[in-house]
């Protein structure tokens, strides 16, 4: 899965849906993987392709390891495209780059916040999926320390996506079915639209109460 390119730059392929390793359990990682060299450069080549992509987290089953590790950065520059209503709404702000090892996650709240998603093994599509407000992630870090994660809105929100990955999850099977689209078609017609008008179009339990009356 790795490649090398002028001056030993190391990128890696990022599965898409589809291949087997996505929808694989990965394996926790030991103590002694963890402060392995071949960690630390899984670790250093998934930071660069995350950054080439560009994206806000990714999963080691994602590059084709199917191990307990992830890795999450949303930088400002991410959300310079949100106007304020739109960052407040989604209760998104800066997430610094760190690693998470074997993970385990809680949710905090009821999957009841609904926002559109997309992925890298998924290009070019995206779906609303409901997720947790709040989360609490106890995991390893880098360099095998423990460390706990209280999170809420979209920290929260990668966190859920990314250690689905883990679990051989995808959004898709999250998400509100007829939500799925291509990202030109959501940038088209639905990124203008404001959350209650997206709620009417595509709430799976509105439409349900709809045919029931």
């Amino acid at each position: 899965m790795l490649s090398c390119g002028k001056q030993e730059r190391m990128r890696i392929k990022i599965a898409s849906v589809g291949e087997a390793v996505l929808r694989s359990t990965a394996r926790p990682l030991s103590n002694e993987e963890i402060g392995s060299a071949r960690i630390r450069d899984l670790i250093v080549h998934m930071r660069e392709t995350l950054s080439d992509a560009p994206g806000v987290g990714l999963a080691a089953p994602q590059v084709g390891e199917p191990l307990q590790l992830a890795i999450i950065e949303d930088k400002a520059d991410y959300q310079k495209t949100f106007t304020p209503t739109e960052l407040k709404e989604r209760g998104r702000v800066p997430v610094r780059f760190h690693v998470l090892i074997n993970p385990e996650i809680e949710l905090l709240s009821s999957p009841d916040v609904t926002f559109f998603e997309g992925c890298l093994s998924l290009p070019g599509f995206v779906g609303m999926v409901p997720r947790a407000r709040k989360v609490r992630v106890k995991a390893l870090n880098e360099i095998g320390e423990p460390i706990r994660i209280d999170a809420e809105g979209w920290y929260a929100r990668i966190l859920q996506h990314e250690i689905d990955h883990l679990a051989g999850g995808l959004y898709i099977d999250r998400m509100w079915t007829r939500s799925f689209c291509s990202l030109d078609n959501y940038t088209r017609h639905w990124k203008s639209k404001s959350t209650q008008d997206l709620l009417r179009e595509f709430d799976p339990v509105r439409d349900n109460r709809s045919a029931s009356k």
